[in-house]
């Protein structure tokens, strides 16, 4: 493995009841405190009423921010800008999932900056100061309540990045299994989704010696799989859901990628994907990714084929390296679908006539990914391949 350095200053509050504890977990000297959210279910469910009870026991002034999208977009994160500046906040609560978060982050960057927030996602500016911030979580899904990266959309120029900072790991993070009861089913798929993606974009990697890191990245991969048909049978089983929660936000804390740094190169291409055609992200995940694996299997077969015996219980008897390592690229394929998730771009009436833009995006800043560099045709090729 390489050498590393491990950070992440994010308080975990985890477990039903925990909200209870959000007064203590704000600034003593916060005075003004905007709220983010996002389409209004943490109102039907309950939980907004629960957070402005909290709040109201420490006499800050609440401010509000709703509509975050599922893509959050540069346009919101003005919003919040101006919201900031122009009521002096000096805290930020995020009340979502991942999106919500994400915007925040931006948000709590861009309220310390006096010019246009994608200069900051765009990294053309290196952000100097950020107002504090914490979240607390509605959906199992990104992972951003305990890490310091965020994915944000110019919608105007069909552009989606992922940018971060040290300035944007949350201050404090609760996060509640009985507020995730609520979510439906189509999303609670995307959200086993996106965190399997996260695992496997670390797993591929090119450093050798990291029995550790491969072995709890297999571990949470095995749990998820083997909790996710059990939860999407009983959508309000505390334990599953539990589970669940708790397996997204290990998936992108850090945690599974000292020592190496993992692929990204399929999200790369889904932020061009969602950026022309504002697909669910996971959705767009689910099906690039086996396409991925395919486009290089030859990369390093042996990485493949320890995966599908390791998480996908291929027997590698009798057969080829690359049959296996094809196998359980199928096997993941199968899992997926099993779940509900989409395997074809045309799922979402994506057809080749904007695949030169698409790959264009995804090409904005030169070749990418960590476990195999992808030039423009492999691009092109793994579109062609998820049509």
């Amino acid at each position: 493995m390489e050498n590393f350095m491990f950070y992440n200053p994010t308080k975990l509050v985890f477990g039903n009841g925990q909200l209870e504890k959000l007064p203590k977990l704000v600034p003593n000297d916060a005075q003004n405190v905007l709220i983010v959210y996002g389409g209004g279910s943490i109102k039907r469910n309950g939980l907004y009423d629960r957070v402005i009870q909290q709040l109201k026991t420490i006499n800050v002034n609440v401010h509000e921010l709703a509509g975050v999208e599922p893509n959050p977009r540069l346009s919101t994160v003005k919003k919040g800008q101006e919201i900031c500046k122009q009521e002096q906040i000096d805290f930020i609560l995020a009340v979502g999932g991942g999106s919500v978060i994400d915007c925040t982050k931006t948000i709590s960057a861009a309220a310390k900056y006096d010019g246009d927030p994608w200069d900051l996602v765009t990294k053309k500016v290196k952000p100097e100061d950020a107002v504090p911030f914490g979240t607390v979580l509605t959906i199992a899904a990104t992972g951003s309540e305990m890490n310091s990266g965020a994915v944000i959309t110019n919608w105007e120029t069909n552009e989606k990045y992922g940018w971060g900072s040290p300035l944007l790991f949350p201050q404090f993070s609760i996060l509640e299994p009985k507020n995730t009861y609520t979510v439906p089913k189509d999303q609670t798929i995307y959200g086993m989704v996106d965190m399997m993606t996260h695992i496997l974009e670390q797993y591929f990697h090119q450093p050798t010696n990291a029995p550790v890191q491969d072995r709890m990245c297999e571990g949470v991969l095995k749990t998820v799989i083997e909790t996710a048909p059990k939860l999407l049978e009983d959508l309000e089983s505390p334990q599953h859901r539990e589970t669940i929660l708790y397996a997204g936000t290990i998936a992108l804390n850090g945690m599974l990628q000292m020592g190496y740094r993992g692929d990204w190169a399929t999200h790369n291409i889904e932020h061009a994907v969602s950026a022309v055609y504002d697909i669910p992200h996971a959705g767009g995940l689910a099906i690039l990714f086996p396409n991925w694996m395919k486009h290089n299997i030859d990369t390093n077969t042996e990485r493949f084929k320890q995966l599908a015996v390791r998480v996908f219980d291929v027997d590698p008897s009798g057969k080829s390296d690359k049959e296996v390592a094809l196998e359980g690229v199928e096997k993941l394929r199968s899992f997926w679908d099993s779940l509900g998730a989409p395997n074809r771009l045309a799922d979402y009436d994506i057809d080749d006539s904007q695949l030169d833009l698409m790959t264009n995006r995804a090409m904005a800043n030169g070749a990418f990914g960590n476990f195999r560099k992808l030039e423009k045709e492999d691009v092109l090729s793994i579109l062609r391949e998820s049509l």
